[in-house]
């Protein structure tokens, strides 16, 4: 099933989905006309007090789509058209209003319904002079404008909401349509969408909307066929998938996450809605993302519920044992988007039976298993990609890499191999080796280069010399801290790591000459724990291949993710050595 097709459906199953030819728009104020279309008062219908003041959502036509042509939408729009004024240099503003007023005008004619000849007065007679504070507030300017009827204004309902209002908008969006012809996205007849609506709350898009489809150049299009007829999808179908889509995309929806640069929505199809919506909360708790947050109080006890199935799935029990509904005929989507331009670019589209994705999601689990764990427990997503960036921030996250992932992850397919050259990288940069990096590089290990028997916690006898070097490395920092005390400016990791985990051979010999100082410096003073060190050096040299030098010029990708593998954990089998262990050397 295409990614249209299954926000169609998903549209079917929305609720309070807002019917075909409406959307959901933030609406700033309120006109309320007399019938003689003399403004009666201009209501701030903002949530909230002065900058903090938030629009609100409200159902009114769909509105055009603009380019760089002025397009004014019907019944409501923002200031400039509506208007005439904007907090701005305005260099179309006039004629913004007068494309406003002449449709209105012309769409409206010699109508009886009252409310609509209010409009249509107040537009024949309204001039940008009038706009004169305090009746006109300065924070008008640029929000969205709706009108209601003063005689109806007071139960809640607008000038849009008037039968007549929408039989007349019914007319008015008729009026463009274009030819009729198959739908790709339902296979049904019907009336082509030239341009399909934006799509909005796409992180880092414009704040307009962009395009998932779009055609607006000769390169793009095929057979003389313009624009959206290049891929016939009916007006009714581009209404319900960019419905449904930017319903997902809302704050709080509980249908979007943010993975790197992609804006990541999910959602289920099932026969009962129910468990299509426990499908969601379940997937929103693989991804760390806390469905109690977005519910309301009294949903919380099911949120608890999730927690708890979650808790089964990740030590490692099987969906059908957890939860049987969720195993078989649950179809599950994931879909994420990224800006390009004016137009978003598809990241990845996941698309399977929930069974199979939580098994995908099971076996990274396993794969990012590392002792000693993260203090966090399970960290989400965004919280590994965070490693991979300069000074570890979200925005310097290589901007394929979490959509690369993320489909791996879903699909069960090998990671992406920038993933291992990103963590490499940062690595030798910070010299930070946390059990978030290492559980990285120990996953790439499992599923990339298929090391299944890749260490999950210090395994003294696995023979990888990228592994021992990496041990070994932990060991003479082990060595230099008890000479010198852990207030040195800079360590061996500081000053050595990069070079010893990439060309071990320049490094080792001058390391190893410098720990036998540093041996000597802990012999004087605590002579068992120098016992105790030596026996760690000498247990690690024995793994080595005897007869070749034990430090070879250069390491490959592989044998640096094993040297970091061994590395963190030889150093954290360290810090378990308790006084007792050294008071037991103390008397070897």
């Amino acid at each position: 099933m295409s990614i249209l097709t299954s926000l169609v459906r998903a549209y079917d199953r929305l609720p309070d989905a807002p019917p075909f030819g409406y959307s959901n728009e933030k609406i700033g104020f309120v006109i309320s006309l007399n019938e003689d279309g003399s403004v009666f008062d201009v209501i701030d219908w903002r949530d909230g007090e002065g900058k903090k003041a938030r629009p609100r959502q409200m159902l009114v036509p769909q509105p055009v789509k603009r380019t760089v042509a002025i397009a004014p939408n019907f019944l409501w729009d923002k200031t400039s058209y509506v208007l005439g004024v904007t907090a701005g240099e305005g260099k179309r503003t006039a004629e913004e209003h007068k494309a406003f007023v002449e449709k209105h005008l012309e769409a409206i004619g010699e109508s009886d319904d009252a409310g609509l000849r209010a409009l249509s007065l107040f537009l024949a007679n309204w001039s940008p002079d009038q706009f004169v504070p305090p009746k006109w507030p300065e924070d008008m300017k640029d929000q969205n404008v709706i009108f209601a009827f003063e005689p109806e204004r007071r139960s809640n309902r607008f000038l849009h909401d008037r039968p007549a209002a929408r039989a007349l908008w019914a007319r008015v969006s008729a009026s463009g349509g274009d030819a009729a012809a198959i739908c790709l996205a339902t296979g049904n007849p019907g009336p082509v969408a030239r341009l399909h609506p934006s799509i909005k709350g796409v992180w880092g898009a414009q704040s307009s909307g962009a395009a998932l489809i779009s055609f607006n150049l000769d390169a793009f299009e095929s057979y003389g066929h313009t624009q959206g007829e290049n891929a016939p999808v009916s007006e009714a179908a581009a209404f319900a998938y960019t419905t449904a889509l930017n319903r997902f995309l809302e704050r709080n929806s509980g249908h979007r996450i943010q993975i790197g640069d992609a804006s990541t929505v999910f959602w289920a199809d099932a026969k009962d809605m129910e468990v299509a919506e426990e499908a969601e909360d379940m997937f929103a708790s693989y991804l760390d993302f806390d469905p109690e947050e977005a519910k309301a109080d009294e949903e919380k006890n099911a949120a608890s519920k999730i927690r708890e199935k979650l808790a089964a799935i990740r030590n490692g029990r099987a969906l059908r044992e957890v939860e049987p509904r969720l195993a078989d005929g649950v179809r599950f989507y994931v879909l994420g988007l990224a800006p390009n331009a004016a137009r978003l670019s598809v990241r990845f589209f996941y698309q399977g039976d929930f069974g199979s994705l939580t098994a995908n999601y099971q076996r990274f689990m396993a794969d990012m298993r590392i002792e000693p764990p993260p203090r966090d427990g399970y960290p989400p997503l965004w919280r590994y990609l965070r490693e991979t960036a300069v000074l570890g921030k979200s925005e310097n996250v290589t901007p394929n890499l979490a959509g690369e992932w993320m489909r791996a992850i879903l699909a069960g397919t090998s990671y992406p191999l920038t993933l291992m050259s990103s963590v490499l990288t940062r690595i030798r940069a910070d010299g930070d080796i946390n059990p978030l990096r290492a559980g990285i590089l120990k996953a790439l290990l499992v599923r990339n280069f298929e090391r299944e028997n890749t260490p999950v916690a210090l395994d003294p006898s696995f023979p990888n010399k990228g592994y021992l070097l990496g041990r070994l490395f932990a060991v003479y920092e082990q060595i230099q801290s008890a000479a010198l005390g852990t207030k040195v400016n800079a360590t061996i990791k500081d000053k050595f790591y990069g070079s010893a985990s990439a060309q071990p051979r320049k490094v080792f010999h001058l390391l190893e000459t410098g720990s036998a100082n540093h041996l000597s410096k802990v012999g004087k003073q605590k002579p068992g724990y120098r016992v105790v060190l030596e026996k760690q050096v000498a247990a690690i040299m024995d793994m080595m291949e005897p007869g070749n030098d034990p430090y070879p010029a250069s390491l490959s990708a592989e044998d640096q993710a094993l040297f970091g593998l061994g590395y963190y954990h030889q150093r954290n089998e360290a810090f378990k050595k308790t006084a007792q262990t050294i008071s037991e050397g103390e008397t070897a």
